[in-house]
């Protein structure tokens, strides 16, 4: 089960969040045509690799925030508010050399940047 970093109650199981989809979309102003507003309401990228997400804890808090994933191995690599902006985000670390490092994770670690928002790592504990 992976564990989600939330930036206002801490790490939690993955079972208490709402996946919302891709974070930072933009909404267009209400005089553009049907074709931009088709765009912006029913497509988005799917991205395989490191792209930016909003969740919400929805059993929780309640409250929406964004984070970093890399969509191919499910590591999160950032948490931050919705208000905030995207963090860079460091390197990814190779499975291996987490686990050669005594990380707590069999299926790979993730770092954060020190953010007073997130200031913990997450990992995931198992395959999805």
């Amino acid at each position: 089960m992976m564990q989600i970093d939330c930036p206002f109650c801490g790490r939690r199981d993955e079972t208490e969040f709402s996946y919302g989809g891709e974070a930072h979309i933009t909404r267009p102003a209400l005089d553009v045509g049907d074709e931009r507003w088709a765009e912006y309401l029913f497509f988005r990228n799917n991205v395989k690799g490191v792209h930016a997400e909003r969740w919400r804890h929805a059993r929780g808090c309640g409250q929406w925030f964004n984070a970093v994933r890399n969509t191919a191995t499910h590591q999160f690599l950032a948490f931050y508010r919705a208000t905030e902006p995207r963090p860079s985000t460091p390197r990814e670390v190779p499975l291996g050399v987490a686990a050669a490092a005594g990380a707590a994770t069999t299926a790979g670690p993730a770092t954060l940047p020190s953010t007073a928002s997130a200031a913990a790592t997450s990992s995931t504990t198992g395959s999805r």
